[in-house]
């Protein structure tokens, strides 16, 4: 058994296989056989070379982006830590100044001021107690200070709660522009985005901004969806509104609870034509929940110091607004022959499919199948083979000593 099969495979090592040519005339068979040929070759030219651009060589945008704001506002509350009339400009309601590919807009706010590290009440919100007792034990981390164990009358008539050590007093939840309604308005307020992109592989800088010597340009536009060739990066706020959520109702609550704005940059561009045709486009995507019950909205805090004669004092204010989001994608492709060649031969490779399906109809599927066998696949031995394996096969073996088979 095992000589056999050493020589066996001894000879399968020492035999040689190539091509044959067999004209097979048949309506199926060369209907299928021009039929793979034709969606090979419009996948590759239609899909590949065309739709897809495989006779370009491709680059990612690298870029940067500078924000400005411009608005101011005027409110007027009638009761609260904010109670009558106050300016509102950029370095108030934004906040931080400075974020890297992103900012804030201030639109509602609970303001505590006047706080000092000393004992008070906590809010009545955070739970109620009886007795000293149910003030004893770890104090829990959603509070406002730690536990002193002392169970006394807060500023709710009627409630106690724990008397805490903390910035006192606590914050109220209470948003000066009330908790669907918004402190600031501003849909007139202006944003400046500022785009610089660059493509190292073609040295190609671009920019959202049109260079113009015309003084005042930019402080006179406003962009324009309909004309992306003006190149004016400046937007209002209540553009991108429009544009993010329609809905009248979900923007005031937007503005009241906060929100959180993706804005894309995107640079699809084509050096094969003129680079200064290559223009942005800007989207526009809510990215929090709007169905959201638990925590909706986006808000963060942050606190203002001072020191009054010797007590250091702070502002304690919880802001409620609208966070934008920049994202810069962009591509660019141009002329090359390299990815050409390459998707070319790529090509030209699958169309070797159409021999391997058009065997398997012809040696599995049509009828005289056994015939077509038998004439595809012929044995022939050498003066020197090392041992003919398929003496017993279905298929001719010709011997080239005699020329018998």
């Amino acid at each position: 058994m095992a000589p056999g099969f050493i020589r066996q495979a001894a000879a399968a090592l020492f035999e040689y296989d190539t091509g044959k040519v067999l004209r097979i005339h048949s309506l199926k068979v060369g209907i299928a056989q021009r039929l793979i040929q034709l969606l090979v070759i419009a996948y590759v030219v239609g899909w590949v070379i065309v739709y897809k651009k495989g006779y370009q060589d491709f680059d990612d945008a690298e870029g940067a982006v500078i924000v400005k704001l411009k608005g101011v506002c005027l409110t007027d509350v009638p009761n609260g830590t904010l109670k009558g009339s106050r300016v509102w400009d950029v370095a108030d309601y934004a906040k931080p100044a400075q974020e890297n590919n992103a900012f804030f807009i201030m639109t509602n706010a609970i303001v505590t001021p006047y706080q000092m590290q000393d004992t008070c009440p906590e809010d009545p919100s955070e739970g109620s107690c009886v007795q000293d007792e149910d003030c004893e034990g770890p104090s829990p981390v959603t509070g406002s200070g730690i536990r002193t164990g002392i169970c006394v009358n807060s500023t709710k008539q009627g409630v106690k709660t724990c008397q805490l050590y903390a910035w006192c007093p606590v914050e109220n939840d209470n948003p000066a522009g009330g908790k669907n309604t918004p402190l600031i308005n501003v849909h007139n307020f202006t944003v400046y985005i500022r785009n610089n992109v660059i493509f190292r592989k073609f040295n190609v800088r671009r920019r959202n901004i049109r260079d113009s010597r015309i003084k005042g340009h930019l402080s006179s536009c406003n962009y324009n969806a309909s004309r992306p060739e003006d190149l004016c990066p400046i937007f209002s706020v209540g553009f991108i509104l429009n544009e993010t959520e329609p809905d009248p109702r979900q923007q005031e609550l937007m503005l009241a609870k906060g929100a959180i704005i993706k804005i894309t940059i995107t640079w699809d561009c084509n050096f094969d034509y003129n680079p200064n045709a290559c223009l942005p486009k800007y989207q526009f995507l809510r990215l929090d929940s709007k169905s959201a019950l638990d925590y909706p909205g986006y808000n963060f805090r942050y606190a203002e110091y001072y020191r009054v004669g010797s007590v250091d004092m702070r502002t304690l204010y919880k802001a409620y607004g609208l966070r934008f989001i920049i994202v810069v994608d962009g591509r660019a492709g141009q002329f090359h022959i390299v990815p050409l060649t390459m998707n070319l031969g790529s090509g030209l490779a699958l169309l070797g499919l159409t021999t391997v399906v058009c065997d398997f109809i012809v040696l599995y599927v049509l009828k005289k199948r056994q015939i077509f066998h038998e004439m595809k696949f012929v044995d022939v031995d050498g003066d020197d083979a090392f041992e003919p394996i398929y003496k017993n096969s279905n298929y001719g073996t010709i011997n080239v000593m005699d020329g018998k088979s």
